[in-house]
C-alpha cells in the first residue's frame, strides 16, 4: 500500500475562488516580493493555493523559486502579516512546500512580460 496521489489527482488543493474574501486575499499576496526578482509572488506563481475556511480562516499553500532562496525563512511571514492585515480575515496559516516545484511555466503573463520572457 502506497500513499501515493491517485492518478489524476491535483498536486495541490483547490483555492476557494468563490469566497468573499478570496480577491483581497490574491491581492494582498500581491503586495509580497521576492527581493531578487521585481515581480509580486503571486503573479510569479509561488502562491500554489489560497484555501478559505467557513470561519474566514486563511490557509496558503506556497513555494519559492528555489529551495535554496535567500529569503525562504522570511517569505512565508511577509505573506502571513500581508494576508492578516485583509479586513475580515481571522486567522493566516503559511505552509511551504517544493513538491511540486516551480517552474517559470507557472508565471502569469504579466510577469513574463515584466521579465522580459514574452
Amino acid at each position: 500500500m502506497t500513499d501515493a496521489p491517485l492518478e489524476g489527482a491535483p498536486l495541490i488543493a483547490p483555492s476557494s475562488t468563490d469566497h468573499p474574501l478570496y480577491d483581497s486575499v490574491v491581492e494582498a499576496c500581491r503586495t509580497v516580493f521576492d527581493p531578487e526578482i521585481p515581480v509580486n509572488i503571486y503573479d510569479l506563481g509561488l502562491i500554489y493555493t489560497i484555501e478559505i475556511a467557513a470561519e474566514n480562516e486563511v490557509k496558503v499553500i506556497m513555494t519559492l523559486t528555489a529551495p535554496g532562496c535567500p529569503v525562504a525563512g522570511e517569505m512565508p511571514g511577509w505573506v502571513q502579516d500581508a494576508v492578516a492585515s485583509v479586513p475580515g480575515v481571522k486567522d493566516v496559516d503559511v505552509d511551504m512546500v517544493f513538491d511540486p516545484p516551480w517552474g517559470m511555466d507557472m508565471m502569469s503573463d504579466e510577469a513574463r512580460l515584466e521579465l522580459g520572457f514574452m
